[in-house]
């Protein structure tokens, strides 16, 4: 009988999912499913008042105890209001585009590990709903989809600025999630595994945001751009496109964009979380610590989560939005390729440990090295100067300007055909014909 109660605790983290009954699938899938609403509810609020500290003014302070039911007065009035439906639109695209903005993101969370095993109404499991070989890709395919979303629903709008905001918002999301999946191949190779429950695991012996500095610093700029948050928040610039891809949507619709964006933030901060900080561990101590037993590691697991989040909404209180192009080169011309020089670095290391043949002061000395060699050719660099020419002509930078003695053709009289008429039938003597061949009256 002893050996018969120690066996579920030697099954893997797969085999307790796999035992899992229908009911306690359902009720974490329930659970997964309101994770992202219900945060989203709760974040709109911690942003509007931490924005407003920081800006030395009140935030939401009327709606419930210290105005935290503002949101979810939001919530309940954004469904009642007004659906404006533009008469070019789309209107069976129109209506999907927000469904596929919202439904992955939704879908993403159910590969994120939450905790260890535990016992839920006596039935051994993890918190997690699956745990798949390949959950890093399905997290990011997830994370994908929502692509379409934007771009159909700037389609389907009809009118030509969504259309814009939906192309840009594209070419952003699709830039900055190449480099954030470049970031997380150093991560796979450190692990030796695409399944996040197995990541989590690896990192027993030490987290991989100071292993794999470089790529946390990558991801943390690729998360933040991938979400559209501030300050690369181009999709919504309502100085150049009134305001992006879903300039056209109202009520319910919008709401759902509106909570896309939000739980993409829950997502990619716990993509984070699970990948660099250790997932649900306690910091400094091993697996079989009382820390990372039962329900604690929740607890440690949503303070790292909302870490993260708060640095989304620290970077939209202080930094001014980006110039698209600025946005575009950090992207392509510097996350992609210092991705790729970390990833050869990075391949190197782990063949060399494999082999044995270098030990850990010599890849100190080595570091060093290299450090010292690129500081040194950075202070013997000359300075770019910029060019003579850089200025903005006040004429407009070389385009066609209109003539100078432009005229303004004068309007057509419109009442001319009428008055022509009417003197035609004066010199006749004869009635006008109402509704005549001539289209006189």
């Amino acid at each position: 009988m002893g050996l018969l109660a120690q066996a579920p605790e030697q099954l893997t983290r797969a085999e307790l999912l796999a035992d899992d009954p229908w009911w306690l699938i359902l009720l974490k899938a329930v659970v997964i499913l309101l994770i992202g609403p219900i945060l989203t509810i709760f974040l709109i609020v911690w942003e509007r008042k931490a924005v407003g500290r920081m800006q030395n003014r009140p935030g939401p302070n009327r709606v419930g105890p210290g105005g935290y039911l503002q949101s979810l007065a939001d919530a309940l009035k954004l469904p009642f209001k007004e659906q404006i439906i533009p008469d070019t639109a789309d209107r069976k695209v129109y209506f999907l585009a927000p469904v596929i903005g919202v439904v992955p993101s939704l879908i993403a969370l159910a590969a994120i590990p939450f905790g260890p095993q535990v016992s839920i109404f006596g039935e051994q499991t993890v918190l997690q709903l699956v745990d798949l070989p390949v959950g890093v890709l399905v997290i990011l395919a997830c994370s994908s989809v929502g692509v379409y979303g934007i771009v159909l629903a700037g389609w389907s709008s009809g009118s030509p600025y969504p259309l814009l905001g939906g192309l840009r918002s594209a070419a952003q999301v699709i830039s900055y999630e190449i480099a954030m999946g470049l970031s997380i191949v150093a991560v796979v190779l450190y692990a030796k595994s695409l399944s996040t429950g197995d990541i989590v695991q690896a990192q027993s012996s030490g987290w991989y945001f100071y292993l794999l500095l470089p790529s946390f610093l990558i991801y943390l700029v690729s998360m933040v751009g991938e979400t559209n948050r501030a300050p690369f928040d181009l999709p919504e610039a309502e100085s150049e496109l009134v305001g992006g891809f879903h300039t056209e949507y109202s009520s319910m619709k919008f709401a759902m964009f509106f909570l896309a964006e939000y739980v993409n933030m829950v997502i990619v901060s716990a993509f984070c979380t699970t990948l660099f900080l250790g997932g649900w561990m306690f910091p400094f101590v091993g697996l079989d610590s009382p820390l990372n037993k039962g329900w604690l590691p929740i607890i440690w697991f949503g303070v790292k989560l909302f870490a993260l989040l708060f640095g989304f909404i620290w970077l939209r209180g202080t930094l001014p939005r980006f110039r698209y192009d600025q946005f575009m080169k950090l992207g392509w011309k510097v996350l992609v390729p210092a991705n790729l020089v970390w990833i050869v670095i990075v391949t190197a290391i782990r063949a060399l440990k494999t082999s044995g043949g270098v030990s850990t002061a010599q890849w100190l000395i080595g570091g060093a090295i290299v450090v010292v060699i690129v500081v040194a050719l950075a202070l013997l660099l000359p300075d770019r100067r910029p060019p003579e020419d850089e200025g903005v002509p006040i004429t407009g930078g070389g385009y066609p300007l209109p003539p100078a003695n432009l005229q303004v053709p004068q309007v057509p009289d419109r009442n001319a055909v009428k008055r022509k008429s009417q003197r035609r039938v004066k010199a006749s003597g004869e009635p006008a014909q109402v509704g005549s061949s001539d289209g006189n009256v």
